[in-house]
């Protein structure tokens, strides 16, 4: 998977991937010269007293060293640059991915889970570019460089390369080995962070309301020690890779000047070449350590890389259509034809053999128990889940054959769950329509009668909104959601259980007001208040995912005992209270 994610999002960067190349074996290069410099230093000025040598070899290693720097400096750019468009394009590539997603991807993946993925799980596929720009370029170069500088130096101590590489290469890839697994236990410990602390944040209130604060403590705690005792473990391990290293480049040198002081006394090789010698052992070890620092990295990004494309080979259940209808005429009109829908791995389906029109200028309301399947009957219509069976139709037409878009520019969807951005009362608003005027905000406010309270806020329009609009009340971000969707201008309403935060004189102040403005459109609402929808042009009784009644108020009182002993328990529950 790591191969595969590196190939296809590193393509438009192959130019800059040869310009590091290139930097870095020039600078490595470069590099591999200074020790052969600094020999000829020892051995034709220093050991035999020419100044003038010292002094052509010194500038000749002064330049050399400026060209390594030169081109170590734009390598480390280049590849900085690279990871970084790497970085966005995957995080860029995974967003709009996950824009597409149905609500069913969704829910599998988790919020959590997918923040960490196009967050952390990115920056370590990135770190690894970064650092095999850098580090991972530059080592095979290092060291076969290294090897054959050596080999000019002295052959004679070229066993001793034999023995340290090996050794080194060999203690490293065991620590690393013993690593794997826990960082592939510290993603998913990262994800269980992230899921309790999102979950704690968002329902501070229901927290503090029912006084769990130790009991979160405790769930947080738990959390975060499983990911503090996996961090540490991958940690010790890390902290050997230091101790070992050093340990090997220094029995390293004591082996190289133990071995080649023999070699010096008998001629066979000068004190120089020794010291160059010594040089390249260490920069070939430098370079298997630089390697294997590299190999510790790989598990890592290997198994975030899996995560990354487990979400991008995931399609969405929601397919658009090959040829999408685009041109839609007629004024919208709704209809359910034998709908049905069932999850995967469901025994039962949520909604079975669901038919109704919904016309323009008329009001369709939808009642029933909690479970009834309200909320995934109206999420059908602006297709974020598909049916399994039968069709949803707008103008006639399958929303399965027409263009997403198309479908939702003439929807205005109001959600159980009102949802405030970050931003200001107009930023919110105009998401229902970017080039909406002041005029026409205040005209949604006054008719979501939302008017009032934000003219008191300070700044008006330009009022800050916090993110969820958790500085607003519950029924100040139904009204605020309802004028968004007013402010777009619909075809097609759709309110889900949009006014159960309203009181009953403020709800019906609302339903007198939006009769003018949607005289043309068709208006679906679920509730769970018979107030809210007495006065509806149809109402739909679902139970157990199925109509038992459709028709006026009055109407279903006599035909349909579902409805009934609905409005029989508000009533009591009414007088009771």
């Amino acid at each position: 998977m790591l191969i595969r994610l590196l190939r296809t999002h590193l393509r438009p960067y192959r130019r800059l991937l040869a310009a590091v190349v290139a930097f870095q074996f020039v600078g490595t290069m470069a590099s591999l010269y200074l020790p052969s410099l600094n020999a000829d230093i020892i051995d034709r000025g220093v050991a035999v007293g020419d100044t003038d040598q010292i002094l052509r070899t010194g500038g000749w290693m002064l330049l050399v060293s400026l060209l390594q720097i030169a081109c170590s400096i734009v390598a480390v750019y280049l590849g900085a640059k690279t990871a970084m468009g790497f970085g966005r394009d995957v995080r860029a590539g995974i967003f709009a991915h996950v824009n597409r997603f149905s609500a069913r991807e969704v829910a599998r993946f988790g919020a959590p889970s997918l923040i960490t993925r196009n967050t952390n799980d990115v920056q370590q596929v990135q770190m690894l570019v970064l650092m095999s720009c850098t580090m991972l370029v530059a080592a095979p170069i290092m060291s076969v460089g290294g090897v054959v500088m050596a080999l000019q130096e002295d052959v004679g101590l070229s066993w001793l390369m034999l023995v340290c590489v090996p050794v080194l290469a060999v203690a490293l890839g065991l620590i690393t080995r013993r690593m794997v697994p826990g960082f592939r236990l510290m993603q998913t410990r990262i994800d269980t962070v992230n899921r309790v602390l999102r979950e704690q944040i968002s329902g501070i209130r229901v927290v503090r309301a029912f006084v769990r604060e130790p009991y979160e403590t405790e769930r947080f705690r738990v959390a975060n020690t499983d990911l503090t005792a996996t961090a540490l473990r991958i940690g010790r391990l890390q902290a050997l890779i230091f101790p070992v290293v050093m340990l090997v480049l220094n029995v390293s040198s004591v082996a190289v000047l133990w071995f080649g002081a023999e070699r010096v006394d008998s001629g066979q090789i000068q004190v120089g070449a020794l010291t160059a010698f010594l040089q390249y052992l260490m920069q070939i070890l430098m370079a298997v350590m630089m390697a294997t620092f590299m190999l510790m990295m790989v598990p890592r990004a290997a198994v975030c890389s899996e995560r990354i494309v487990e979400v991008l080979d995931t399609d969405s259940s929601v397919v658009p259509p090959v040829e999408p209808m685009i041109a839609m005429t007629r004024r919208a009109e709704l209809e359910f034809r034998r709908v049905s829908f069932q999850y995967p791995g469901a025994s039962a389906p949520v909604l079975h053999d669901i038919s109704f029109r919904a016309s323009p200028g008329r009001t369709t309301a939808i009642i029933g128990s909690t479970g009834a399947g309200k909320t995934t009957l109206l999420t059908l219509i602006p297709r974020l889940v598909d049916p399994t069976a039968g069709a949803v139709l707008v103008d006639g037409v399958d929303v399965r054959l027409l263009e997403q878009d198309e479908v939702w520019r003439r929807i205005g969807l109001v959600p159980q769950r009102p949802y405030l951005f970050t931003g200001t009362v107009a930023s919110n608003l105009r998401y229902g329509n970017p080039d909406a005027t002041d005029a026409e905000l205040w005209a949604a406010l006054e008719i979501a009668q939302a008017r009032d309270f934000v003219a008191e806020m300070p700044g008006g329009l330009e009022a800050p909104i916090a993110q969820g609009g958790t500085n607003v009340s519950g029924g100040q971000r139904q009204r605020l959601a309802i004028a968004r969707a007013l402010v777009r201008q619909p075809e097609i309403y759709l309110f889900d259980d949009s006014f159960s935060a309203l009181d009953l004189g403020t709800d019906a102040r609302l339903r007198a007001a939006l009769k003018p403005v949607t005289a043309d459109a068709v208006v679906v609402i679920v509730a769970q208040r018979v107030s809210t929808i007495v006065d509806a042009d149809q109402i739909i009784v679902l139970e157990d995912g199925g109509v038992v009644g459709m028709g006026r108020h009055e109407d279903l009182l006599v035909t349909c005992p579902t409805y009934a002993e609905i409005v029989a328990s508000q009533q009591t529950a009414e007088v009771t209270a």
